[in-house]
């Protein structure tokens, strides 16, 4: 792979190969990247994103740069492409988050090195990858997950992308207007509770979206019945519960199950950062 700008740039031997080196590299501090430059632009603000691949890069040796919107060039307008291509005569690789997917496809097209994708409107490949890395480790890439919430949301766009890969019964439970707009392997169903019987994976995510925030009345009151909690986990069959952060306690998920004997989420929070060594390790080797 050149890139990383979504699951779609993967086959399945690619995913096997980043997990099976994640599994070579966890809890270890290795100079494979020594003196390698990561420039990470950020248009949102962030918490695991940045310090998980700017650990990643320390444990192999390498340095990674923190460049927010508004301390870039960007902030006066300065195009995408002309920045691609400065930044590619200083760094080895670009990891940027941003609001538009298109912004990455610029940047992927006049980049002469890596670009990954930190998290767009669109996709969010690499929280995706440690979910599914979170998922076979606990429970084998198998049986049925089932997304809650709103269906357009970007991770759930990569994740089932990655999670149909191996052949995971996907399910996604949510409203009449807020069903998924990709193609792909899944059905929809919009009983909370008949989705979740016999699941082995319960996934939800923030009902807002960062840039949704206009619409933050609308969308609890039409997702409220969606909600992540211990009468659905009840139904299910002895699930993970899986939220890839910033939650929303109380409103997508409720706190014990969230901090519950079925919740993993804060192991696959830290999966990122052991996922996204291999794929660093990978494009940069």
């Amino acid at each position: 792979m050149k890139h990383l700008i979504s699951i779609s740039d993967l086959t399945k031997n690619d995913v096997t190969q980043i997990f099976k080196t994640t599994d070579k590299l966890k809890n270890k501090k290795m100079p494979l990247l020594k003196d390698k430059i990561l420039a990470m632009v950020f248009e949102k603000p962030s918490t695991r994103t940045r310090v998980s691949f700017e650990v990643a890069m320390e444990h192999l040796g390498g340095h990674a740069i923190n460049l927010s919107h508004g301390e870039t060039q960007l902030v006066r307008d300065e195009s995408i492409a002309d920045t691609a291509k400065v930044l590619s005569r200083y760094v080895d690789a670009i990891m940027a988050r941003v609001f538009e997917h298109k912004t990455l496809m610029e940047l992927a097209k006049y980049a002469s090195v890596p670009v990954i994708n930190g998290l767009s409107h669109k996709e969010h490949p690499c929280q995706a990858l440690a979910d599914a890395y979170t998922i076979l480790k606990r429970k084998g890439l198998k049986g049925k997950i089932v997304f809650l919430g709103d269906g357009t949301n970007n991770t759930f766009n990569s994740l089932v992308k990655v999670c149909g890969m191996f052949g995971m019964d996907i399910i996604v439970s949510c409203p009449a207007g807020y069903k998924p707009k990709i193609k792909g392997k899944y059905k929809v169903v919009e009983s909370p509770k008949e989705a979740v019987k016999d699941a082995d994976v319960l996934y939800t995510d923030t009902f807002v979206s960062m840039g949704e925030e206009k619409e933050i009345k609308k969308r609890i009151a039409d997702l409220k019945g969606y909600q992540l909690n211990s009468s659905l986990v009840k139904t299910a069959n002895n699930p993970i519960v899986m939220h890839p952060l910033p939650a929303h306690r109380s409103v997508e998920i409720t706190s014990d199950v969230m901090d519950g004997k079925n919740s993993v989420v804060f192991e696959q929070a830290e999966n990122r950062l052991h996922v996204q060594k291999a794929i660093l390790y990978l494009l940069l080797k």
